[in-house]
């Protein structure tokens, strides 16, 4: 509880430098709609070919699954590129500000789109390693699941701060997956607790979000329809805010484990006593 706790101190911490540059807010949002947008064009040849096998009969049907799967894997990849991509936008954002600058929406994307040699292999890989674990699963038994699920947790946290190491320090994927793991040793006690201190906060985030459907479902059907669309809408914005606090406090990390030097706007948390750099 002692590391959640350090946790969750960092994320306050992390969120009075985010609302130095409230404008990177607009990077997750950013990312949410190139997804959409990638998702609707890729939904169009999906549906053609659904209405294509189920017109033409069985043969046909076969024939067009593995057209379906392909448009799977290249939607996966996708996603996997405009999440590691915006993220490290948010990353360079971060760095900017720990490095005593002054971020835009603008400066950040740039900074990403100049490492876009390094988040794009990045993606690509960590996309595959999770299709991978995921079709594994789905042929295990239960004690296989339950260690791939263990092989999926390890492969998280070795890889917490690759696109940091991508985006400041100028790394490949490879050479980034490396950095990372390299200071898992250092970083495994703040990685774990980042996880389940920020799903803890986003989860007692979003209490009144069902609270409010709770209460409008009890009140009528309107007021139901109502109390569901301001609920996405504050849950939305709640995933907004932690994902950019994440990437705030992933890069503070990172600037610590490699430097073993806090960054300024991080100098009166407790940081410096969270893990002993090497």
């Amino acid at each position: 509880m002692g590391r959640i706790s350090n946790t969750i101190e960092l994320a306050k911490v992390s969120w009075s430098v985010l609302k130095k540059d409230r404008e990177l807010l607009w990077i997750p949002v950013l990312s949410f709609l190139a997804s959409i947008v990638v998702l609707a064009a890729l939904l169009v040849p999906a549906i053609a070919l659904l209405d294509t096998s189920s017109s033409s009969g069985t043969g046909d049907e076969t024939s067009a699954d593995p057209a379906l799967i392909v448009i799977v894997i290249v939607a996966t990849l996708a996603m996997s590129i405009i999440s590691v991509f915006f993220n490290g936008a948010l990353v360079a954002g971060a760095y900017e500000r720990l490095s005593g600058g002054d971020p835009t929406v603008g400066s950040a994307i740039r900074r990403a789109t100049a490492r876009i040699g390094g988040l794009v292999p990045w993606a690509i890989l960590t996309a595959t390693v999770g299709m991978i674990l995921r079709v594994l699963r789905e042929r295990a038994g239960w004690i296989g699941q339950l260690l791939l699920s263990g092989v999926g947790f390890a492969w998280e946290l070795a890889s917490f701060l690759v696109v940091p190491a991508i985006v400041i320090d100028e790394k490949g994927a490879i050479d980034g997956l490396k950095t990372s793991g390299g200071m898992l040793r250092q970083t495994w006690g703040e990685n774990i607790a980042a996880r389940v201190g920020f799903g803890l906060l986003g989860f007692l985030a979003i209490i009144p979000a069902i609270a409010l459907i709770a209460l409008m479902a009890a009140v009528g059907e309107a007021a139901l329809i109502v109390g569901v669309i301001i609920a996405v809408l504050y849950v939305a914005l709640v995933v907004v805010v932690m994902t950019a606090l994440n990437a705030v406090f992933q890069t503070a990390l990172y600037l610590y484990a490699s430097s073993g030097s806090v960054p300024a706007d991080f100098a009166d948390s407790n940081l410096r006593n969270s893990f002993s750099a090497k």
